[in-house]
Parts: structure tokens; C-alpha cells; sequence
């Protein structure tokens, strides 16, 4: 079982990746809104990879026998500049969320939870695939500025993202 610091802090986190995903949720709303179905879709599947982290840190605190606690999950924003400002936010939440996890690696490694340790370098090598992926996104936005027969390119683009299974 985890002490009750870390039981605290790894709810905390499954808060922020629930956060995440109600986040990712509103991108995709609000691009689906402004007609940019493609990346409507990429950002709900982000929406539901947020969710499957989320359950991941759930499922390891109920396999520790530790008890799992809800809170109430803030608003995210709804309203967006630009397609592009969409993928700078998201790339602002990746980097916010590898933060939090380092944070909680660091935790963990002063409590001496090594089961933690262990669940969480999973969690470090996905964050750094998925800031590369949001960098890489807004990179191509950068490029194509308002451009609209690249951003029709680049919609079609993202919707060729399909579902991965963890």
C-alpha cells in the first residue's frame, strides 16, 4: 500500500489527466464547430487517450489497495483564436501535464514508492511522445498560416489518425 501522501498526490494526477481529456473535449468541439472535422477528430481521440491515462493511474492505486478519490474537474476554455491556437494550447497542456508527472516522479522517489516509480516512467516516455507530436502539429500549422487550401490540407491530414489501444 502507498502512504497516504502519494495516494494523495497520484488522485490528484488522475484529476489533471481527467482535466486533460474534458480539455481535449472542447478542442474538438470547437473545431468540429468551425468545420475543421478533421482535427475535431484527432483531438477526441487525444480526449480519450487522456481518459485511458486517467484509468491507468486508477487501476494502479486499486491494485496497490489504496483508495481512489474524485474531485470536481474544472471548466476548461471553449473559445478559441484560430484552428492553430487549438494546437498551441494543447501543446501548453502536454508540456503542463509532463510537469505534473515529473513532480510526482520526484514524489515518489522521496517516499521511496518504487511500484510508483515504476508506473510512472510509462508515463515519462508517453509525455515525451506527446509533447513531440503537439510541437510537431503546431509546427506545421506555423507553417501553413491562414492559407486555406493547407489548412483543408492539413484537417484532412489529422483526420488519418486512427485509435491506439494501451
Amino acid at each position: 500500500m502507498l502512504n497516504q501522501v502519494m495516494q494523495d498526490a497520484i488522485n490528484a494526477q488522475i484529476l489533471n489527466e481527467l482535466f486533460a481529456s474534458y480539455s481535449y473535449l472542447s478542442m474538438s468541439a470547437w473545431c468540429e464547430h468551425k468545420q475543421f472535422v478533421g482535427c475535431a477528430h484527432w483531438l477526441r481521440l487525444q480526449s480519450d487517450e487522456e481518459r485511458v491515462h486517467a484509468m491507468r493511474l486508477h487501476d494502479f492505486l486499486i491494485a496497490r489497495n489504496c483508495r481512489v478519490t474524485f474531485k470536481e474537474i474544472g471548466e476548461p476554455d471553449n473559445d478559441f483564436e484560430s484552428v492553430a491556437a487549438v494546437f498551441e494550447k494543447a501543446l501548453a497542456q502536454e508540456q503542463m501535464v509532463t510537469g505534473q508527472i515529473d513532480a510526482l516522479y520526484e514524489l515518489a522517489f522521496h517516499e521511496k514508492a518504487f511500484a510508483a516509480l515504476v508506473e510512472l516512467e510509462w508515463f515519462i516516455t508517453e509525455q515525451v511522445e506527446e509533447e513531440k507530436t503537439a510541437r510537431e502539429i503546431v509546427h506545421k500549422f506555423q507553417m501553413v498560416k491562414d492559407d486555406p487550401a493547407s489548412l483543408l490540407d492539413l484537417d484532412r491530414e489529422m483526420n488519418e489518425r486512427t485509435v491506439v489501444v494501451e
